[in-house]
């Protein structure tokens, strides 16, 4: 107990024991004399110990008044805050509304810009049919022409069988010229397959878009294509980004692998790349040559159908395109 806490004890217990007890009276009064010199010096010390003690009490009071009005402060500041956080609430709630609504207008907007989409490809699926009736009426009209033309050939030969000894020299320039002839008919036949195959990729392209095939059988084809003609080895890749990498947040990642002759060429094989697949397949890069340590000496997309926004954007990046599997070639 501290001399402060002595003070206020005695400031509030000695009246009391002076009026109860008239004996112990008597005897602080002897003690005091005995103490002191005279009455007067113990009248001033008694009236000085009063006197702090009554101070000491004055200035715990005010020191009680003072904390009061710290509380009443204190607890006005927590009612103001509090009407900040209720006016802030009532913000954040006309802005949740606001954003909801805007999102349901997006929304709709986005339902009619896909129906306004699939009657163009019904459209475009329509025109495609009428196309393919127009090639099966040509190649018809190519059968009767090539059976019309074999028979002339064959009359051709059997006049050329008479007039074979006599105009030797005549049926080897008529031979030389129909090598050529051959040649150029072989040419004709490579591109008419290399069309084909083409066409063959834009519908499964076409397909893989719209259900009618998956996105793994195009690639499938696309890797069969690239390995049986070309001589490269195709991989499949996939691993978990635990970083983030791709798609902003962990998630799995698939990529191409193609290995030809030492090199290291990070691809993608999709039926169609719109602009944001081209920044996926870059970021899809940036996380397998960290992960692996090793910088790709080619980036490459393999699709028939590239948006002409992917390819301003792949130009930008460094990413080449090759729309058919036959352009493959290039690379070698």
């Amino acid at each position: 107990m501290n001399i402060t806490e002595i003070k206020q004890l005695l400031e509030a217990e000695v009246p009391l024991i002076l009026q109860e007890s008239p004996g112990f009276k008597e005897w602080l009064q002897d003690f005091i004399r005995r103490q002191t010199i005279s009455r007067e010096s113990f009248d001033e010390r008694f009236d000085r110990v009063l006197n702090e003690l009554a101070a000491d009490r004055e200035n715990q009071r005010r020191h009680w008044d003072e904390q009061e009005l710290k509380w009443a402060e204190q607890s006005r500041k927590w009612d103001e805050n509090n009407q900040k956080w209720v006016e802030q609430n009532r913000k954040w709630d006309e802005l949740r509304d606001e954003d909801s609504k805007k999102w349901e207008e997006q929304n709709r907007k986005w339902d009619e810009l896909r129906d306004e989409d699939s009657k163009k490809w019904v459209e475009q699926n329509r025109k495609w049919d009428e196309d393919s009736k127009k090639w099966e009426e040509q190649n018809r009209k190519w059968d009767e022409l090539r059976d019309e033309d074999s028979k002339k050939w064959e009359e051709q030969n059997r006049k050329w069988d008479e007039l074979r000894d006599e105009d030797s020299k005549k049926w080897e320039e008529q031979n030389r010229k129909w090598d050529e002839q051959n040649r150029k008919w072989d040419e004709t036949l490579k591109e008419i397959r290399s069309i084909k195959t083409k066409s063959e990729q834009g519908i499964g392209a076409l397909g893989a878009r719209w259900g009618i095939a998956s996105e793994a059988s195009f690639r499938a084809a696309l890797k069969g294509i690239l390995e049986d003609s070309f001589g490269v080895q195709v991989l499949n890749v996939n691993e978990f980004d635990d970083e983030g990498i791709v798609f902003g947040r962990p998630d799995q990642v698939e990529l191409d692998i193609i290995l030809m002759n030492g090199m290291l060429i990070l691809c993608e094989l999709k039926s169609s790349m719109s602009k944001g697949d081209m920044y996926i397949f870059e970021r899809k890069v940036r996380y397998y040559e960290k992960r692996h340590h090793r910088i790709a000496d080619r980036r490459i997309v393999v699709s028939p159908m590239v948006d002409a926004k992917a390819k301003e954007v792949a130009k930008t990046l460094g990413i080449e395109i090759f729309s058919y599997s036959e352009d493959v070639t290039g690379l070698v």
